[in-house]
C-alpha cells in the first residue's frame, strides 16, 4: 500500500493546487504546469490551436510575439494563483494543467484581428470559417469543468491586458540577437516555406520571367493598394477579406494571403 502511494505521488499531475502553491510552496509547479496537458483530448485540441495561432507570429513578428508569449503566460499563472487563494474551493484542486494562458490569450487577437473569409449555414445556423476555432476553444475550456474554466478565463484576461497595452507592453520586443539565436537551432517543425527564393541572372532570359517583369513594370503605375487587392481577389478571396488582411499586414500580399489561407484551412 505504501508503494502504491509513492507511485501515485511520482506520477501525479503537475497541475497547480492550493496545497502545492500556498501550503508546500512548490514553486516549480508554476513551470511544470505549463508543459503538460491533463488528458489526451486536451492535448489534441490544445496542440491544434497552438499550431493555428502561429499566424500571429507572422503578423507581428517574432520579436513581439515572444513578448506576447511571456506576458500572457506569466499573467495567466498569476491570475490562477490569485483565484486559488481567493476562492479556496477544494473542488478546484488541482487546476487543469497546460498552456491555457497562451492558447486563450491568443483568442483576443484572433477575435479582433483575423478577418472572416467565408460564411455558410448549417441547419439554419449562420457560421463562418472562424466558428470551428471557437468550437475547439469551447471544448478545451469546458474539458474539466471549473478546473479548466479558471485557466482559460485567466488567459483571456491576460490577452485583453496585452490588447489594452497595459504598461505599454506592446512596445516591447525581444532583441534581434536572441531571436536569431533561436532561429539557428534545428527545430524539428521549422517552417521555411515562406522564404523567397533567390533570383539568378539566368532567370532574366526565361520568357515567363520576362513576361512577369513586363507585367510588373505596367503595374507600377497603378495604385499599390488596388493592385494588391486585385491579386488576392484573383486567388479566390473576397474583396472585403482581402482589404482587411492587407491592412493587418501593412499591405504585404504574401503575409495577407497566408492569413487568408490559414483562415480557410480551419
Amino acid at each position: 500500500m505504501q508503494y502504491c502511494k509513492i507511485q501515485l505521488i511520482m506520477f501525479s499531475s503537475p497541475s497547480l493546487s492550493m496545497q502545492n502553491v500556498y501550503g508546500k510552496l512548490r514553486v516549480w509547479r508554476l513551470t511544470t504546469s505549463l508543459f503538460a496537458f491533463s488528458s489526451t483530448p486536451e492535448l489534441i485540441f490544445g496542440a491544434a490551436l497552438l499550431y493555428y495561432f502561429r499566424v500571429f507570429e507572422r503578423q507581428i513578428g517574432s520579436n513581439k510575439y515572444a513578448v506576447f508569449i511571456a506576458f500572457s503566460t506569466m499573467v495567466s499563472v498569476m491570475l490562477q494563483i490569485l483565484s486559488l487563494g481567493y476562492l479556496k474551493d477544494p473542488s478546484l484542486n488541482p487546476l487543469t494543467s497546460g498552456p491555457y494562458g497562451l492558447i486563450f490569450a491568443s483568442y483576443v487577437p484572433f477575435f479582433f484581428d483575423i478577418p472572416i473569409s467565408t460564411k455558410f449555414r448549417i441547419f439554419g445556423l449562420r457560421l463562418s470559417d472562424k466558428s470551428f476555432i471557437y468550437l475547439a476553444g469551447l471544448q478545451l475550456l469546458f474539458s474539466s469543468g471549473r478546473c479548466s474554466i479558471i485557466p482559460g478565463l485567466s488567459g483571456i484576461l491576460a490577452g485583453l491586458l496585452y490588447r489594452l497595452n497595459i504598461f505599454r507592453i506592446r512596445r516591447l520586443k525581444v532583441p534581434d540577437s536572441t531571436t536569431s539565436l533561436f532561429s539557428r537551432l534545428p527545430w524539428p517543425f521549422c517552417n521555411h516555406s515562406y522564404q523567397r527564393l533567390p533570383i539568378t541572372e539566368s532567370d532574366g532570359n526565361n520568357p515567363s520571367n520576362q513576361a512577369h517583369q513586363t507585367e510588373g513594370a505596367l503595374t507600377t503605375t497603378e495604385d499599390p493598394m488596388e493592385s494588391s487587392i486585385v491579386t488576392l481577389v484573383s486567388m479566390g478571396f473576397d474583396r472585403g477579406s482581402a482589404m482587411q488582411a492587407l491592412a493587418l499586414t501593412n499591405y504585404d500580399v504574401n503575409l495577407a494571403s497566408n492569413i487568408l489561407l490559414e483562415a480557410q484551412s480551419m
